[in-house]
């Protein structure tokens, strides 16, 4: 167990993301990890299907939703938003690949480890972003951190219950799954 108490064995996305984030212009890092919101947004959705978490598929779904209005919100500060994550994911193909990779062949179970302690990640990047930004952005970016960290403590809130128990055959991830 690491400090936070999430497994140390899994890996962790920070890692991941950081090489990727670090060769995106500063000023468009947000519209990356805008992406990865939106990848994460679907990875809930498919959860929200697999008959083990039907118990929680409103919350799952309700992660989902907190996922694209964190991007909406991020991608609303950039003019060309649009063009702009375009070119971002043309330029790093491995953003989605990794984020495949992440999840690929693990026991449910793991993969909400895993996306739980991204949320926590994604809290830290967005309170980051917010120190560092202008006036304009700062409140919106400080507003994403607790959207991510009431998607971490429900996806805990699974894992705690015992739904899912290890080993479990992994799911298919969804072909946008991602970070």
């Amino acid at each position: 167990m690491t400090d936070d108490g999430s497994d140390a064995t899994l890996p962790d996305i920070a890692p991941l993301i950081a090489p990727i984030l670090a060769r995106v212009e500063r000023e468009r890092r947000p519209l990356l990890i805008a992406l990865a919101e939106r990848l994460a947004a679907v990875r809930y959705r498919g959860w929200a299907e697999e008959p083990a978490l039907r118990a929680h598929r409103d919350a799952l779904l309700a992660c989902a939703d907190r996922e694209e209005r964190i991007a909406a919100s991020v991608e609303a500060l950039f003019p060309d938003a649009e063009a702009a994550q375009a070119e971002i994911a043309r330029r790093h193909p491995e953003l989605e690949r990794a984020n495949r990779e992440l999840f690929a062949g693990r026991p449910l179970r793991d993969q909400l480890a895993i996306q739980a302690r991204a949320e926590r990640r994604g809290a830290e990047t967005w309170r980051f972003f917010a120190g560092e930004a202008d006036d304009r952005s700062r409140a919106r970016f400080a507003a994403c951190a607790p959207l991510e960290e009431e998607s971490a403590a429900i996806l805990e809130a699974i894992l705690a219950s015992g739904v899912a128990p290890n080993p479990e055959p992994a799911a298919k991830p969804s072909a946008g799954s991602s970070i």
